[in-house]
């Protein structure tokens, strides 16, 4: 079997040295219009998305227990409980898709532009 070449240890690793917050820099920065604005557009996109993605789920659940003839009904070969069950994880997967190219595009660049600041 074929050996390893040996290492000397002067292999080198740049490691950036960031600084660490305080507690005082985390209320500082909590206090800051920038984190503000921060704030503002994450709950402004999220809290709609949430209680829309809730109220989808409630009504379906209601219609299933509720209106079980309507959800009975034959559309396309399946009843149509089945096909709004399937809608539930299709539209679990597009808020996802959605919420990561909004956030990625939104709150990525004022995020590290705050973690930028404060670990100097």
């Amino acid at each position: 079997m074929g050996s390893a070449p040996a290492s000397n240890g002067s292999t080198s690793v740049a490691v950036s040295q960031r600084r660490q917050p305080t507690a005082e820099d985390f209320l500082a920065m909590q206090k800051s219009s920038e984190f503000g604005e921060l704030r503002s557009a994450f709950r402004g996109f999220t809290i709609p998305i949430a209680i829309a993605a809730l109220v989808w789920f409630v009504g379906f659940t209601l219609a299933a227990m509720y209106l079980p003839e309507v959800m009975a009904r034959t559309v396309l070969g399946l009843n149509l409980g089945i096909w709004l069950g399937f809608a539930q994880f299709f539209t679990t997967f597009l808020i996802t898709w959605v919420y990561i190219g909004y956030a990625n595009k939104n709150f990525e660049p004022r995020q590290s532009a705050i973690r930028s600041k404060m670990e100097g």
